[in-house]
């Protein structure tokens, strides 16, 4: 047993420091892939001395990583279950980051699944969220329009709201949006990566919104960094009071 759990521990740990280095060839270095990071160097640590360790620190650590892996995957699976009527006549996309002018890889996947819907549902509206950030060019909200634009989707079915800087603002302007556009109300679904899917929708009850959700999600590759850092999202939103 414990030559299995040594095992474990390399394994996992080099397993996630290999990720973190991959996610960095590929993107930006960020609070999600320093944790990737942390984590990896944690397990990695614990196989490397697992002899001199105390009992009780490897039952903390197995237990600790077990727990994180049922809270990522828990994430996951909610976000991956749509709930959003037939009958929705507006879909809120929630930005998050552009690079220059350009959406990023979890942002498009995001636009992808709002495009789909459109597809299915020609007289949605749709709603691109997200202000303008240090290394942007152009607001999140302006690069998701191009991109749907350039994808098909019609641009009078496109609104832009280009103020938010949080998941927070992005729910609470763009809900401002539609009460103008609605004034009788309307069916909304928010669409963000289905990691993010539950903190937002337990953001939007707050808010008093009873909005349906579409989850996208992502790539393989990105999943330890974006589930490790949503959980301190999760957290911070709690100790917060907004969700």
């Amino acid at each position: 047993m414990q030559k299995v759990l040594r095992f474990f521990f390399l394994a996992a740990g080099g397993a996630l420091l290999l990720n973190g280095v991959h996610v960095c060839l590929i993107s930006n270095l960020n609070f999600g892939t320093l944790l990737v990071f942390a984590l990896g160097a944690v397990l990695l640590l614990c196989g490397l001395l697992y002899a001199r360790l105390w009992k009780w620190l490897r039952v903390v650590v197995l237990c600790g990583t077990a727990a994180l892996v049922l809270l990522t995957a828990g994430l996951s699976a909610y976000g991956g279950r749509d709930r959003a009527a037939d009958e929705t006549d507006a879909l809120v996309v929630l930005g998050c980051g552009v690079r220059g002018d350009r959406v990023s890889v979890g942002l498009a996947r995001r636009l992808d699944k709002a495009r789909a819907w459109y597809d299915e549902h020609p007289g949605v509206l749709i709603v691109v969220s997200g202000g303008q950030g240090p290394q942007e060019t152009v607001t999140e909200a302006e690069a998701m329009r191009r991109y749907l634009v350039s994808c098909g989707v019609a641009e009078d079915h496109i609104v832009k709201e280009e103020r938010a800087t949080s998941t927070l603002e992005n729910l609470q302007f763009s809900d401002a949006l539609l009460r103008e556009r609605f004034p009788n109300g309307c069916r909304a679904a928010l669409v963000t990566s289905s990691f993010h899917v539950f903190r937002a929708e337990r953001i939007a009850r707050k808010l008093g919104l009873d909005w349906g959700h579409l989850g996208a999600p992502s790539k393989w590759y990105a999943v330890p960094m974006n589930n490790l850092r949503e959980l301190c999202a999760i957290v911070n939103e709690w100790r917060r009071g907004t969700i």
